[in-house]
């Protein structure tokens, strides 16, 4: 949920930019066209990823104690990396889409809310038919019982494909989806 809510700021700050003209002074700079949004997604991962590091340290202190090795946690930090970059680039792109600063801030939150309908809370087999299919064939589940896997000792062969998958889908379109709509 961190790092869906990380990603709002990132529409907000493309949105922002795009309405004030900063983004027409970039693009007359000899710089690479990209190098913006980049700059955009690189900062706004950064700082998601210090919000879910201060977020993991709370959880510790409350109480949690996971089981992961050195490994287990690298590869734990990879995946939320892997998240965080992919939410944000198509925040990034919604932030491009947006006819305001006001909508930009709303139009990332269906994927804030797809956490709630996941595997996160409760398990999907409690939920009733209709909203355990959504569950189960949405990305937050795996990557959700990929990261409770990594922490706490569980199976991640099959979820971990998926979510590599569904990370890697969500960055390509974003990034697609961003740059396409910067070029315009």
């Amino acid at each position: 949920m961190a790092a869906t809510s990380g990603s709002v700021s990132t529409a907000v700050s493309v949105a922002l930019d795009m309405s004030e003209g900063i983004i027409n002074r970039f693009r007359t700079m000899p710089i690479a066209r990209a190098s913006v949004l980049t700059g955009h997604v690189v900062g706004s991962v950064i700082q998601t990823l210090l919000s879910i590091g201060l977020l993991i340290g709370v959880a510790l202190l409350m109480g949690f104690r996971p089981t992961a090795d050195a490994v287990e946690w690298v590869a734990a930090i990879g995946l939320l990396t892997l998240v965080t970059l992919a939410l944000t680039w198509l925040s990034a792109g919604a932030g491009l889409a947006a006819k305001s600063v006001e909508a930009a801030s709303n139009l990332p939150t269906p994927v804030v809310l797809l956490p709630l309908i996941s595997s996160g809370f409760v398990p999907t087999e409690s939920m009733p038919a209709g909203v355990a299919w959504f569950a189960e064939h949405q990305p937050f589940t795996p990557i959700i019982e990929t990261l409770r896997g990594l922490l706490t000792g569980g199976p991640v062969a099959g979820p971990a494909i998926t979510t590599a998958a569904w990370c890697a889908g969500i960055a390509v379109v974003g990034y697609l989806w961003s740059r396409r709509l910067y070029n315009r």
